[in-house]
């Protein structure tokens, strides 16, 4: 028999190769073959009973394994005035993995017993297996305020830019981090007040108030958006402890794998594919969605459910995100992290080989997922270089995932929702909070197979409730009004497209619609049309179904970290279920309506609060350049001037009435068009046009700008020429107007105006 290594051995390079855990791999890799490999399974199952190694379905990992955030016990300096900590959470027989944290400027003092949230990283150092920094020290929740710093004689103060506060609180020197005057800093409240003005700490300067570090604080406070927990939501979190087995179905050997952006701050839900092994259903796939389960740790009446129904949802900014729920709950215990248990509500739906759900069945449980992907991980590994996580993962669980997609893809097509083509933009940010990109963001199918994952699990959810005739909240969209769909079919007829009259609209009548301009000049145009005919989405205990889905049963059941709604509907499947004491209570019921509006207007303010924030960033970018030429599209027309759609960062600006010409503009609402009172030209939705960035406000996000020209023509300048602009900036012929003489004495030109 061949030479096999010993077990030190294996765990070392298990320890030193995490992606490669597969009994193949480890065979692979000591040049194990034949026979032997029967005597290696009978050593790595010694391992695992050992309790040196864990197993997951085919994979082996190390127990010593910590997850990227965790729990962590301050421990008393060493010798060497280093701070350690011991984790929290661990469940070997072993000594826990020695943990070094590593300060950075303006972090509290840390004392032996405190108790952190900390970021980990996995180090090869003789003297410590990680590297910690802290996200926040538990059971500590300070007052902070936002403001523009003051010096004064012993130190400053600082007088808040929110507009409903007129009190300023009082920094001394040791307590200023050398702030300047007319600093944006952000601190927080210290010692207790006796006479005079409160005192306070800045724990980070923002440096200029229109600079971009500044840009998402502002919103922030501009739209009244709660970022400061109290202090009895900060101690309920803190007090939670990891939900146990007991109660729950085992799902720890499915290998569940979470797909999320690579900057994922929380990590909802978890997926896997099978082939569905019931002989009648050939082709067809075994799904599951297994989705982080919030209502165990936030529990109806609650200072945390409180807390979570007040804010409504998490919102997010390039730089930050204000959670709906604490640190401690969004992105340790809740969050689906790799290698550790976690609490879910799953759901097994079956397909059958076109896509049709045929059935389905939830399920309490407790899961550990496989591993923590990207949706560039994964593409990567489908279209063929994987690496090191994705390799031993592309057989048993990615290529079932797409092959599953592909059956969902053919229901898809016949259910026919709105296909809307609309690129989201991606704001990358230095270190120092300056924009430096803007792009738009690549779509994978692996975003759009979890997006179809998603939309299904929702639906059974919905369906699944109304069966148990369970009250919910609905995800509502209902269809655009009349006076919409008439817009949007005179913009379409403007650019020589068709959208069919006396009928009940469709979404497959827009689709037509968008198909016929994809390719063309008007595609983007006609994609945002179509949007803005459309209704905003809200929340209802009422089921009007789900317009833009195609949809009659559609509730939110994904996302509980992040919004309230999916914790609502997770109650009532817990209180149909009979799975506990932490489901939809009478109360709750009975405020069904009040809620569903609540987190309804919260998500537009969070909406307009990103929006805004989105507006100064790209202001931010692009004041460098003011003076530079840019081409764009027309997006909108009123009154005033026209709303210009940039090219290369998707920037909307305006171009100010007073900018188009030396001439009076006629405004016609119907059509959304300005037409000239002398040269006849006519400036509309969809046209393509040069302008010259005049100005760009960080501060408010507004950009100006002048058109240079419209559809490739040089605007005309003076009194008009021999041709005319006719619909879409095209040139016509016209009467020759012939040089101008001096005016009739008292005569004067008249010009009416609309009201």
């Amino acid at each position: 028999m061949e030479q096999l290594p010993s077990k030190d051995a294996i765990l070392k390079w298990i320890h030193e190769n995490p992606g490669l855990g597969a009994k193949r791999d480890i065979a692979k890799a000591f040049g194990i073959k034949g026979a032997a490999r029967i005597e290696l399974k009978r050593m790595l199952k010694e391992l695992e009973a050992e309790g040196q190694l864990s197993r997951q379905k085919r994979s082996y990992r190390d127990v010593g394994a910590l997850p990227p955030v965790s729990v962590l016990v301050m421990l008393a300096p060493d010798r060497q005035g280093d701070l350690f900590a011991r984790p929290l959470e661990w469940e070997s027989a072993e000594e826990a993995p020695k943990i070094l944290f590593v300060p950075k400027k303006g972090d509290p003092a840390l004392g032996a017993g405190d108790r952190i949230l900390a970021r980990l990283l996995a180090v090869d150092d003789q003297a410590h297996a990680y590297e910690a920094r802290l996200i926040r020290r538990l059971g500590q929740n300070p007052l902070r305020v936002l403001g523009v710093f003051r010096t004064g004689a012993e130190g400053g103060r600082i007088v808040p830019i929110d507009k409903g506060s007129d009190k300023e609180w009082r920094v001394s020197r040791d307590n200023a981090m050398d702030a300047r005057d007319g600093e944006l800093v952000e601190a927080e409240a210290v010692g207790r007040r006796a006479m005079g003005l409160p005192q306070a700490r800045v724990v980070a300067r923002l440096g200029d108030p229109t600079g971009p570090r500044a840009v998402s604080l502002i919103a922030i406070h501009q739209h009244g958006i709660p970022d400061q927990f109290p202090d009895a939501v900060i101690a309920e979190a803190d007090r939670m402890v990891p939900a146990g087995v007991k109660g729950r179905t085992d799902l720890r050997d499915i290998p569940l794998v979470t797909i999320d952006p690579v900057d994922a701050r929380d990590r909802d839900d978890a997926v896997l594919a099978e082939p569905d092994p019931e002989p009648g259903n050939p082709g067809g796939f075994v799904l599951w969605v297994a989705i982080a389960d919030v209502a165990h740790y936030v529990r109806p009446g609650s200072a945390l459910d409180r807390e979570a129904r007040r804010r409504g949802n998490s919102t997010y900014f390039p730089d930050r995100v204000v959670p709906m729920l604490p640190d401690v709950l969004s992105g340790d215990l809740c969050s689906l992290h790799e290698n550790v248990d976690r609490a879910c509500l799953a759901v097994r739906m079956r397909i059958d080989a076109q896509g049709n759900k045929i059935g389905h069945q939830f399920l309490r449980g407790l899961m550990r997922s496989e591993a923590s992907l990207s949706y560039e991980q994964v593409q990567s590994a489908i279209n063929g270089t994987p690496d090191d996580v994705t390799g031993p993962l592309v057989e048993p669980v990615l290529k079932p995932l797409y092959a599953a997609y592909e059956a969902l893809k053919r229901a898809r097509a016949r259910r026919q929702p709105l296909e809307l083509d609309l690129p989201e933009r991606r704001i990358e940010l230095s270190e120092e909070g300056k924009v430096t990109s803007v792009a738009f963001k690549e779509r994978y199918d692996a975003h759009r197979l979890i997006e179809e994952f998603m939309v299904l699990a929702n639906v059974a959810a919905a369906e699944e409730l109304i069966a148990k005739r369970t009250p919910l909240l609905f995800r509502v969209h209902e269809e655009p009004s009349l006076d919409k769909i008439d817009s949007l079919r005179e913009v379409a007829e403007a650019s020589g497209f068709a959208l069919a009259k006396g009928q009940v609209l469709k979404t497959a009548h827009l689709n037509r619609l968008l198909e016929q301009a994809q390719g063309t000049e008007f595609d983007e145009l006609m994609n945002i049309s179509a949007l803005r005919s459309m209704t905003q989405a809200y929340y209802s205990p009422e089921n009007l179904g789900h317009f833009g889905l195609a949809l009659m049963n559609y509730a939110h059941f994904t996302s509980p970290i992040r919004r309230y709604s999916d914790l609502i509907v997770h109650r009532a499947l817990i209180s149909a279920h009979g799975w506990g004491k932490d489901g939809l209570t009478a109360e709750e019921i009975e405020g069904l309506d009040e809620t569903a509006k609540l987190i309804s207007d919260s998500e537009r303010r969070s909406m307009a609060a990103e929006r805004d924030t989105t507006d100064r960033y790209l202001a931010a970018y692009l004041a460098d350049r003011v003076g530079a030429e840019f081409t764009g599209r027309i997006s909108g027309v009123q009154r005033f001037g026209v709303f210009v759609k940039l090219d290369e960062t998707g920037a909307d600006g305006l171009v100010p009435v007073r900018a188009l010409g030396r001439e009076f503009f006629h405004y016609d609402a119907d059509s959304q068009s300005l037409m000239g009172a002398d040269t006849g030209m006519v400036i509309g939705i969809g046209q393509r046009v040069t302008v010259r960035l005049t100005e760009a406000t960080p501060v408010t996000g507004g950009i100006m700008l002048d058109l240079v020209a419209i559809e490739n023509q040089t605007l005309p300048t003076g009194r008009p020429s021999r041709r005319r602009f006719g619909p879409k900036g095209k040139v016509r012929g016209v009467r020759d107007a012939g040089p101008r003489g001096p005016k009739p004495a008292g005569s004067r030109k008249v010009v009416r105006r609309r009201k």
